[in-house]
């Protein structure tokens, strides 16, 4: 492979085995036997070739920016050819009127169903300053008015988690890492024996995040619940992809939708119209920080992709770095190919429409 994924594995002797693995291209599975940790490649996550839907679980702080909703439209999009089943939408923030959020995505694209958690301890309670909420919960049908009405967002991963078949999740997450760090400090509960660590490990096959600036810098994501992001990039116990924050701010989309007259009574077409025009540094449109971790979640990285080995450090004041390692079970995206064809794909998807 051009870009391959190396893993680490360790064996009862404590020596490194070195595997040649696309991670961002195929399921992995774990397993012990006889002191000797094997990963072993269960088929190709790649959409190419694909029979069965991939099994997401969507981690969002959907408000204080807007990315989060053209990274919901693209997975509504993906599951919408079949690509995808989307098991669950948390929010890793608290404001509100974020459950009210995402059920109004999940329904206006034919999925009311979907369970949605939202933390019910500690954590950021951030809204959007354009009000792009505000003016779509009262024009578009959601179910779902409180926060209160859903579950607590680590326990519901405790719940989907624990009735998944093992290593077939993809959890993506494009807000703070806040539900991860606390489904990581978990018990075993009526749900499953296991810890969060545990359950993870067996139920996970890879994390992807719009996490970090690299090689090293400051990323709202991290910063904003930096304990957490601390503890779950130093414990995840699957690979993790991250999207760093200078993938996305040069992907500006949103403007081909704003102008798009067949489109109509559209949440998503709103929020881009109501939000570009508030800030300059949208006119050509708004970064696509989160939309970039869904689209490599699903599609793999390549081609417009390649992956850098290693490990993010993050550190107590918020701020990431980098470090390199060849063996390492991390990876962040690297340009491959021009800003131009991302943004193109990514425009199309945006203006998904419902079936």
């Amino acid at each position: 492979m051009d870009d391959p994924y190396l893993v680490r594995c360790i064996n009862s002797y404590g020596k490194r085995i070195l595997l040649d693995v696309d991670l961002t291209m195929h399921p992995i599975r774990y397993c012990l036997k006889t002191g000797l940790l094997l990963i072993v490649l269960s088929g190709s996550l790649s959409v190419r070739g694909q029979s069965r839907p991939l099994p997401v679980i969507f981690d969002s702080d959907i408000g204080p920016d807007y990315d989060d909703v053209g990274a919901i439209t693209l997975l509504h999009a993906f599951a919408d050819s079949g690509k995808v089943k989307i098991l669950a939408t948390m929010a890793s923030n608290k404001y509100e009127g974020i459950a009210a959020v995402l059920n109004l995505f999940n329904t206006y694209f034919g999925r009311p169903e979907i369970p949605i958690g939202v933390p019910k301890g500690a954590s950021v309670n951030r809204k959007d300053s354009q009000h792009w909420t505000d003016s779509i919960l009262v024009k578009y049908p959601h179910k779902i008015k409180l926060n209160s009405e859903v579950a607590d967002a680590v326990t519901l991963y405790r719940q989907i988690l624990a009735r998944q078949p093992d290593h077939s999740v993809i959890i993506i997450t494009v807000g703070f890492l806040t539900n991860l760090a606390g489904l990581l400090h978990t018990k075993a509960d009526s749900y499953s024996p296991l810890s969060g660590e545990e359950l993870v490990r067996r139920k996970v096959v890879r994390l992807v995040s719009m996490a970090g600036k690299f090689p090293s810098g400051w990323e709202f994501n991290v910063f904003m619940d930096s304990t957490a992001s601390r503890y779950v990039f130093d414990h995840w116990p699957t690979p993790v992809v991250l999207s760093g924050f200078e993938i996305g701010v040069k992907i500006k989309c949103g403007l081909p939708l704003v102008s798009n007259t067949a489109i109509q009574q559209d949440p998503v077409k709103d929020v881009f119209r109501i939000s570009i025009p508030q800030a300059a540094e949208d006119s050509a449109g708004r970064s696509s920080w989160d939309e970039t971790a869904v689209l490599v979640a699903i599609t793999g990285a390549q081609p417009y992709y390649t992956l850098k080995t290693g490990r993010m450090i993050v550190a107590p004041n918020g701020s990431d770095q980098w470090i390199d390692d060849p063996l390492g079970t991390q990876a962040h995206l690297v340009e491959a190919r021009p800003v131009a064809e991302v943004r193109a794909v990514i425009d199309r998807l945006i203006a998904h429409q419902p079936r």
